[in-house]
Parts: C-alpha cells; sequence; structure tokens
C-alpha cells in the first residue's frame, strides 16, 4: 500500500468515526427536541470510540471541533432538565392527594 493510500483510509476511517460521533449527537439533540419520543426507549447503540486511528487528520479538526461543541450543548441541556425534573418531581411529592399517607409501622418488641 502507498503512502498516498495510506492517507486516504486513514481519512476515511476518521471521517466514519466522525459520522457515528455526530449521528449519535443527531439522536440526542432529536431526543432533546422532542421530549415524548425516547421517554420510554432510550437509544440501544451507544457510540464508542474507534480504536487505532491515530491521530485526527487536521482537515476533520474543524469537524470535530464542531460535533464537540454540539456534544456539550447537548449534555448541558440534558443535564438542566434533570435538575429541573427532579425540582418537578419534590413539588408534586409535596401535593397532597386527599389519600391516607401510608407510613411505616414499627413495633418496639423489645420492651
Amino acid at each position: 500500500m502507498t503512502t498516498g493510500t495510506q492517507a486516504a483510509d486513514w481519512r476515511v476511517a476518521w471521517t466514519q468515526a466522525l459520522d457515528e460521533l455526530e449521528m449519535d449527537v443527531a439522536s440526542v439533540e432529536a431526543m432533546l427536541a422532542d421530549e415524548h419520543r425516547h421517554a420510554e426507549t432510550p437509544p440501544a447503540d451507544l457510540w464508542r470510540p474507534p480504536t487505532e486511528l491515530g491521530a485526527l487528520p487536521l482537515e476533520l479538526k474543524p469537524r470535530a471541533d464542531e460535533i464537540l461543541t454540539r456534544q456539550l450543548a447537548a449534555a448541558e441541556e440534558l443535564a438542566r432538565r434533570i435538575t429541573a425534573s427532579r425540582q418537578q418531581l419534590t413539588m408534586t411529592s409535596r401535593i397532597e392527594t386527599g389519600e391516607a399517607v401510608k407510613r411505616p409501622v414499627y413495633l418496639d418488641r423489645a420492651m
């Protein structure tokens, strides 16, 4: 294999890896855009970094940086929504429904 062919294969491998990573980010972004879409069934195929690719080709760095920016934004939005969900759960747990509160009952048999 010639050096030119190796370089082309290397770029193709990295391009495919970035394609997969970008699809993963797009999936999370779609889930965030449509809250009910993946509520019950989260994505099954999580992206895993490829091994043995070597350094990222310089011409793919802008694309990789853009994907990273999108990942960070999605992670921030997920964290914000998790926090909001916890706050909502805390608030709804304080609402009285009129039903009797079921509390555990303990009997001290040592006495």
